[in-house]
């Protein structure tokens, strides 16, 4: 068994009380983002996703993006990270191509491009706002704060295999259609770990992060 997600568990397991992320005047330690991301985990489970199920998101450099993220994992999917500059017809695209069934984005108005990409794409079933503009219709959607306080924290981690999909990254798509590139959970954790190896990380050291969460470096980090 190997799951992306076990380095955050067991990290938050150890101290709690650690600061993981810092965004503006926000602030979460390594317990407060396992313990959402559980959250998060159980919601999918409730909603019937299954193993290896795709889940896309298109969120900015928010300290909900782990939340989310972590949270796609440690319920046995697979994280769809998505540009969080495609239009409407790009997101509708990503949302039919990689067969994702749940879709978080973060929703300014009923004009986001997000939104309306999710609209058009019957298969993608469940959406997920960080905000509620959209969700003045009902039975649109639920809002991430909604689905964190419904489901609880308690520690869940389906067990996945070192060579089942974690991610799935698309290309840019320079020569054609963008492809979706999918990397395993020992992929992500090898990654993670030889990124310690190469700068001798230590655990007080503070990463800045100024690339898009969507990147693949950016979630090494």
């Amino acid at each position: 068994m190997l799951n992306l997600a076990t380095m955050l568990a067991d990290t938050a397991r150890r101290t709690p009380g650690r600061t993981a992320v810092i965004e503006g005047d926000r602030t979460l330690t390594f317990g407060e983002i396992d313990a959402a991301a559980n959250s998060v985990a159980r919601f999918l489970l409730s909603r019937g996703l299954r193993p290896g199920d795709r889940v896309a998101l298109t969120i900015a450099n928010v300290v909900e993006f782990p939340i989310v993220y972590f949270g796609i994992l440690k319920a046995g999917g697979a994280v769809v990270p998505l540009n969080t500059m495609l239009k409407r017809e790009e997101v509708a695209y990503h949302l039919r191509d990689s067969g994702a069934t749940v879709y978080f984005c973060t929703v300014l108005g009923l004009d986001d491009e997000a939104w309306r990409g999710f609209q058009d794409v019957e298969s993608c079933e469940h959406l997920v706002t960080l905000g509620s503009a959209v969700l003045d219709e009902p039975g649109v959607g639920t809002t991430l704060a909604d689905a964190l306080a419904e489901h609880p924290a308690e520690e869940v981690l389906q067990v996945t295999e070192a060579t089942d999909t974690a991610v799935v990254l698309y290309t840019s798509g320079t020569t054609g259609k963008p492809k979706g590139a999918e990397l395993t959970h020992a992929n992500m954790v090898l990654n993670a770990i030889g990124h310690n190896q190469l700068l001798d990380a230590r655990a007080d050291d503070v990463h800045l992060v100024t690339l898009p969460l969507f990147h693949s470096f950016a979630q090494t980090v």
